[in-house]
């Protein structure tokens, strides 16, 4: 059985930093795309990073791109999004998800965590 867990999310400042983790268990290879997606209230779910299995593949939304870094630990089976400089519109639900190919879409991906909520207040 396949699961993602995400931590580390919480309330910050504008300017500030947060560190979010995605433990997996239950994948079959280590081969896996680990992409982190966004769904702010009344929003659709929308794509923030992704980094292939080897981490020399990586993608980030036009809006996150010099402010997030993703990074994977394939020994402990965990991707970290590491968020600086956030912004009061970075608020949202942070997902991470699994997939053997890239891809920035969500209905793409096979396998999602439950979600850790980030705010940035002004």
């Amino acid at each position: 059985q396949v699961q993602l867990v995400e931590s580390g999310g919480g309330l910050v400042q504008a300017g500030g930093s947060l560190r979010l983790s995605c433990a997996a268990s239950g994948l079959t290879s280590s081969r896996y795309y680990m992409g982190w997606f966004r769904q702010a209230p009344g929003k659709e779910r929308e794509f923030v990073t992704a980094i292939s299995w080897s981490g020399l593949t990586i993608r980030y939304a036009d809006s996150v791109k010099g402010r997030f870094a993703i990074s994977r630990d394939n020994g402990k089976n965990t991707v970290y999004l590491q968020m600086n400089s956030l912004k009061p519109e970075d608020t949202a639900l942070y997902y991470c998800a699994a997939r053997l190919v890239y891809s920035d879409n969500a209905y793409d991906y096979n396998y999602w965590g439950q979600g850790t909520q980030v705010t940035v207040s002004s």
